[in-house]
This record gives C-alpha cells, sequence and structure tokens, in this order.
C-alpha cells in the first residue's frame, strides 16, 4: 500500500517538508522505540518521531499530491512568519547590544575627559599654589584670605541645606554673609597684626549677639554651626599665614644659597617657607599614595563616614607622608635630623586625614557630593583644602613648640 509522508522538524514544528515515499507502517522503516499518535477518522494520522526526525502519515488515499502541497504551502506561509519574527527578535537583540555597548563607549570618554580636567586643572593649581607660596607676604595672604571666603561659602551652602536642615535650624543668610566676610578677614588680620586671637573672639562675640536677637526663635544649632564655621574655614587656615611668616633663616638651605637676589637672595629662604613646602608637599604625597594604596589593596574600610577610605590606603599614605618629609627635609638640609622630620611627617599625615574626613561628615549630612563645583573635575575649593584645615595648627605648633627641643 502506498503512503504519503511528511517529515516534521522537531525543533520547529511548523517548519514540515513532504517527502513521498511507499512504504508500509508495519515495516521497521522507524526505530523501535518511535512514538507514534493516532487518532481514529475516516484517515488515520499518524505522527512518529523517530531521534532528531519525524514523519507525518496518513492512510487516507483521497489525499492526493495537491493536498499536500496546499497544506505545505500554508505551513510554509507560517514557518516564513515565524522567520521574520526571529530575524525581527535577533535585530533587535543586536540593537540592544549595539546600545549597549555605545553607552559604555560614551561613559568611557566622559571618565577619560574628567581625569583630563582633573589632571589639568591640579597642574595648574599645583603651580599656582606653588608661586603664591615662594611670593609670602602679603601675597600669600591675599590669596589664602579669597580661598578662605570662597570655602566659607561652601560652608554655609551646605548648612543650609536640606539634608542638614532636616534635623536643625542652620542660621539665617545674613549672618552666613557677614561670617564668610568675617573668615576672610582673619588671614589679613593675623599677618597685620602678627595674631588672630582678640579678632576672632570679638568676631564671635558680635555674631552670638546677631544671632540671639534675631527676629522669631533663635535656636542652639545656629550658634553651634556658626561657632563652628567661624572656627573651621576662619580661625584654622590663618596658621598657615603663621607658619608662612616665620622669619627664621634657614641657613643649611642649598636651596637657598642659589637663590637669585632679584627674588629676595639666600634671606628669602626662612623656615617658615622650607616648613610650609614640606608640608604642603606631604599632604599631596599622602593623599596621592593614600588612593594609590587603596586601588591596589584596599579591603578594610577606614570608617562610615568616607566609605571609599581603606586601612590599606592609609597605611601607604602614612609611608608616603613621612617618606616625602624625610627625602625633602634631607634636600633642604631642615629639620636637620631625622627623628624631627618623621613626627613632622605623622602630624602632617593625620591633620590630612582628619581634616578630609571631617569635610566627608560635613557633606555626608548635608547629603551632597561636592561641596561645590568651581574648580571643573575636582568639585568645590573645600574638596580640595579639606586635608589643609588642621595641618597648618598642627605644623605651626609642631615648629614652634616641639623641634626647640631637639636643637633645631
Amino acid at each position: 500500500m502506498a503512503f504519503s509522508c511528511a517529515r516534521i522538524d522537531p525543533l520547529h514544528l511548523t517548519h514540515l517538508s513532504l517527502t513521498p515515499f511507499s512504504a508500509c507502517p508495519c515495516r521497521p522503516f522507524f526505530h523501535r522505540n518511535a512514538l507514534i499518535l493516532s487518532r481514529p477518522s475516516k484517515f488515520h494520522l499518524r505522527l512518529l518521531l523517530d531521534g532528531p526526525r519525524g514523519a507525518l502519515c496518513s492512510r487516507d488515499r483521497r489525499w492526493s499530491t495537491s493536498r499536500y502541497r496546499r497544506l505545505f504551502a500554508v505551513v510554509g506561509q507560517a514557518d516564513t512568519g515565524q522567520r521574520s519574527e526571529d530575524d525581527a527578535n535577533q535585530e533587535a537583540n543586536e540593537g540592544y547590544h549595539s546600545s549597549v555597548k555605545g553607552d559604555s563607549n560614551v561613559e568611557s570618554q566622559q571618565k577619560a575627559s574628567q581625569l583630563r580636567k582633573r589632571v589639568v586643572f591640579g597642574l595648574g593649581i599645583g603651580v599656582s599654589v606653588g608661586a603664591v607660596v615662594l611670593a609670602g607676604g602679603w601675597v600669600f595672604t591675599v590669596a589664602l584670605a579669597a580661598a578662605v571666603f570662597i570655602g566659607a561659602r561652601e560652608y554655609f551652602e551646605l548648612v543650609r541645606s536640606r539634608g542638614i536642615t532636616a534635623g536643625m535650624t542652620p542660621p539665617p543668610r545674613f549672618v552666613s554673609r557677614v561670617c564668610s566676610v568675617i573668615c576672610a578677614l582673619m588671614p589679613i588680620l593675623t599677618w597685620y597684626f602678627g595674631h588672630i586671637d582678640v579678632s576672632v573672639t570679638s568676631a564671635a562675640f558680635f555674631v552670638a549677639i546677631a544671632l540671639l536677637l534675631q527676629r522669631g526663635n533663635p535656636r542652639f544649632s545656629q550658634l553651634s554651626s556658626t561657632m563652628f564655621g567661624l572656627f573651621y574655614v576662619g580661625y584654622l587656615p590663618c596658621f598657615w599665614v603663621k607658619l608662612r611668616g616665620l622669619a627664621a633663616p634657614a641657613l643649611n638651605t642649598r636651596v637657598g644659597a642659589r637663590w637669585p637676589i632679584l627674588l629676595g637672595g639666600p634671606a628669602h629662604w626662612t623656615v617658615g617657607l622650607v616648613a610650609t613646602l614640606i608640608a604642603i608637599s606631604s599632604i599631596i604625597a599622602a593623599d596621592t599614595y593614600a588612593f594609590l594604596g587603596g586601588k591596589a589593596f584596599g579591603r578594610t574600610p577606614l570608617t562610615n563616614i568616607s566609605p571609599k577610605k581603606t586601612w590599606e590606603g592609609t597605611i601607604v599614605g602614612l609611608g608616603g607622608c613621612i617618606a616625602t618629609s624625610v627625602i625633602l627635609s634631607k634636600i633642604f638640609n631642615w629639620p636637620t635630623s631625622v627623628l624631627s622630620a618623621i613626627p613632622l611627617g605623622f602630624l602632617t599625615f593625620l591633620g590630612s586625614v582628619f581634616g578630609d574626613l571631617t569635610e566627608s561628615m560635613i557633606k555626608r549630612d548635608a547629603g551632597v557630593k561636592d561641596s561645590g563645583s568651581l574648580i571643573p573635575g575636582h568639585g568645590g575649593i573645600l574638596d580640595r583644602v579639606d586635608s589643609y584645615i588642621f595641618t597648618g595648627a598642627l605644623v605651626y605648633s609642631f615648629v614652634k613648640t616641639i623641634l626647640p627641643l631637639y636643637g633645631v
């Protein structure tokens, strides 16, 4: 008996191929484990699956080849539609991957651009600061006063932000502006009078009166945040003016012996200049080595205030800071003892770390990433000078109080 059979692709049941052949179902043409599905009717339709192949068989003689052609023409159209849908899905997937790849490229370009900005502006800031430190005098003082004014504005904007004001009452805006001006005047008064104690006390007294006599309901949070602002961004930076103003000559400094007469000659190189250069260079080294050490070995978080800082990076930064202090002391021949250079580097690192953590704590409570956007790629002025705020006071106290004990 002749049969017409259609082979079935088990992976795509809509994809059928007609293969007429003469065979008998009773003959062992298929594997003995082939699956046979039959349904009784006017004609018999059997589905036989044998491994990757299958056969659709009809025992009805009235099913001619033309009927099979019409049947598989419909099936072919369904298969074409399925293939078109698969092609569309494949194109969509390719478009998605292309989009993801494009976004990755854009992100990489943005990071590279951000890094270039940081490097360019970092070098510009470094050269400018170096020139200002070498100039000293009123140039150094006025530049520091300008930085203090901008930093004070950023501090009081942080205090007035929503993140902090959710738990406290910020000082009035006019008080914040007056305090910013007072903070900027403190370095100038320090350079002119040689001390700052009376000026700071007088300023704090008048600001406290203004807060207590304001309209409405004065709050202690207003007084505490304002007084801390005067201390943090006004009083502490003044110690850099006092440090740079130390006029004792650094007699053994080799660089000073070759310094041009037009730029002040050997007398220009004082203990204040050398100590300021060593402190600033050590802070830069501490930040750089801490960053590199954290990237390479960082595993243990240092504190919740700044999750990116690690103990491993901190230890590497401490070693880099002390090494820089010792090397520069050998170059400048000041301090003359390594036992003096090591604690100088340690105190510099200590002030750098806690100054950075203090500013991070303020920003965290304010709910912001940067204190401002003044410097492209670096954030605000406080983001760049936070490591220097406490360091000036520590280094000045060390040079004035501890170093004389070593006979320096």
